[in-house]
């Protein structure tokens, strides 16, 4: 997919101090992805305000949830994932909160219907642990497969 810079380095979820030296930031992050229950082989770096993920994972949501659990981060503006295997390649679709969104109103926008906002919320949990509970700067996995009835 390659470098996501679309994340807000001044918002996020924080883990870590910006002189938190490189390898606890990554250890940090790793603990995240392990708390989101991502399986695969993967590896985190810290460079800087830019996370470089690299490794294997079994698909491509894993995929693009590591991008929206790593790069909504406070101190973090971008994320690599050039040498992540895993998924189909495709681009994801992703969508940053503006003020006054909501899960419903985001939903209404990609999917036409109101609604969907659950498929937008399970499809980023657990970063996500309110539907209610986004906010401006953050950045959301938008699903394309179709949803399970």
């Amino acid at each position: 997919m390659g470098i996501f810079d679309m994340f807000k380095k001044d918002k996020g979820k924080e883990l870590f101090d910006e002189q938190t030296p490189a390898e606890k930031k990554a250890e940090a992050l790793r603990k995240e992805i392990e708390k989101a229950g991502i399986g695969g082989d993967i590896k985190v770096r810290v460079e800087g305000n830019r996370v470089k993920i690299s490794g294997k994972v079994p698909d491509q949501a894993s995929k693009e949830k590591l991008m929206v659990i790593t790069g909504n981060t406070k101190h973090i503006d971008s994320v690599d994932d050039d040498d992540l295997q895993g998924g189909d390649g495709s681009p994801g679709r992703f969508h940053t909160v503006e003020s006054g969104d909501t899960l419903s109103a985001i939903a209404k926008k990609y999917y036409g219907n109101a609604n969907d906002y659950m498929r937008i919320f399970e499809a980023n949990r657990p970063m996500l642990s309110d539907p209610d509970k986004i906010y401006p700067g953050q950045v959301l996995r938008i699903p394309t497969e179709k949803a399970t009835a």
